[in-house]
């Protein structure tokens, strides 16, 4: 388990390069779901017009945001979908890495009863997905990946190959849109695309 402060304390663009290859871990029910994550993007806070927090915005929602790294922000889209991010970064400081895809690596066949899906390439390649294959909701927001216990992270495999993109969906970020901080393992499958 990364327990760290250090580690969750960079800014977002550095830890969400190093999350790549790094495994997040979901004790569920006496079952241990693991995913190697293979892509992420960095949110970079105040004057990043893609962040939930830019222009120094604080609401119930992205409160969290402003706390110490290493603890965790999951938000609703649409209405009925959740997203986890890992926040990153001093206290005041609202930066954080949104999971966007994972490997599947361990308890598979939960992973796919919990969606209800058997096609394993599609079963967490986007942020929803994962959530949902990792049983990841609301009742995570805030959680310190630093304890150990529902939720975490553990070292896992050191990716050479990493790529980086514009960030997707975020046309509204206006020319924020088109920064490179996306970051995905080179030819993995269950990057998102």
């Amino acid at each position: 388990m990364i327990k760290a402060k250090s580690f969750y304390l960079q800014d977002g663009l550095t830890l969400a390069k190093k999350l790549i290859g790094k495994y997040l871990v979901r004790k569920l029910n006496g079952h241990e779901l693991k995913g190697k994550i293979v892509e992420t993007e960095a949110y970079m806070g105040i004057n990043d017009k893609g962040s939930h927090t830019y222009g120094g915005k604080r609401t119930e929602r992205t409160k969290i945001l402003y706390a110490e790294g290493g603890l965790v922000y999951v938000y609703r889209i649409y209405g009925i979908y959740f997203c986890l991010n890992v926040v990153a970064n001093h206290k005041s400081i609202p930066q954080a890495v949104f999971i966007r895809a994972l490997e599947p690596i361990d308890e598979i066949a939960t992973m796919k009863q919990n969606r209800n899906k058997t096609d394993l390439k599609n079963l967490t390649n986007g942020p929803s997905k994962l959530c949902q294959a990792l049983k990841i909701d609301n009742t995570l927001y805030g959680y310190d990946l630093r304890k150990g216990g529902k939720l975490y992270l553990e070292n896992g495999e050191r990716i050479k190959n990493i790529s980086s993109s514009p960030r997707i969906n975020i046309d509204y970020a206006e020319e924020d849109k088109d920064n490179l901080w996306r970051f995905y393992e080179t030819g993995n499958p269950y990057v998102s695309g």
